[in-house]
């Protein structure tokens, strides 16, 4: 699991970080609300902790840009505000929780532990995008109720493209959510898998989609 933390206390962000990471989480750290934000944008996280009083771009601000960019990334707000319009403006921006400060290490984990198996259980929704339909439960993947054969990993990798519109994966995140915990995959696996998912979508138009992005890694681009 990766883990953003967006903090502008840098001994209480080097607290929730070293916490994380004895959890086993792998957990990264922004010092205000404009490098959070664009981490957020380059990498796929689990769940973000985030701050509500922050340099630069705040909290609302945030979560509110996240969601306008289809980014439901789970977000878990940190505040010192107790006051029940300060909880309620997080929430109707686009946040899933809140914690108030000073707060217990214990408590952050369960809530994290929480809003990621809550997320988890919604991949089973289907997902559209025109006229493709991916169905998380059922496993199958339909184009103008074309039923399209997949196998495991391809429908596992347009599956994370399609939940993540134009976010970037780089070859390794790739195949730390896709092939998970199995050990010694290579990242130019995923060359070969994103070739054959092209091969399977292109007779209906939908290969263009998957970009290449030079020195980088996939992304799957709407436009």
């Amino acid at each position: 699991m990766r883990l953003l933390v967006v903090e502008d206390n840098q001994d209480l962000l080097k607290s929730i970080l070293r916490f994380l990471q004895k959890e086993g989480y792998n957990a990264d750290g922004a010092i205000d609300g404009d490098e959070g934000l664009d981490m957020a944008f380059e990498k796929r996280y689990d769940c973000i902790i985030l701050d509500v009083m922050l340099p630069g771009v705040d909290g609302f601000e945030f979560v509110e840009s996240l969601r306008e960019n289809q980014i439901d990334t789970p977000v878990l707000m940190l505040t010192a505000l107790d006051a029940v319009d300060d909880k309620i403006k997080g929430l109707a921006s686009g946040a899933d929780d809140y914690l108030t400060k000073p707060f217990d290490f214990r408590e952050l984990l369960a809530r994290i532990k929480s809003l990621i198996r809550r997320s988890n259980l919604t991949k089973g929704e289907e997902v559209v995008f025109k006229d493709l339909k991916l169905n998380g439960r059922s496993k199958q993947v339909k184009i103008k109720d074309e039923l399209v054969k997949l196998s495991k990993r391809e429908f596992d990798l347009l599956e994370l493209f399609l939940r993540n519109p134009e976010i970037t994966f780089s070859r390794d995140e790739i195949v730390e959510k896709v092939w998970e915990n199995e050990k010694e995959i290579r990242s130019n696996v995923v060359d070969v898998y994103v070739l054959y998912l092209r091969n399977k979508l292109k007779p209906y138009g939908y290969d263009r989609y998957i970009e290449t992005v030079p020195g980088l890694g996939y992304r799957f681009h709407r436009g």
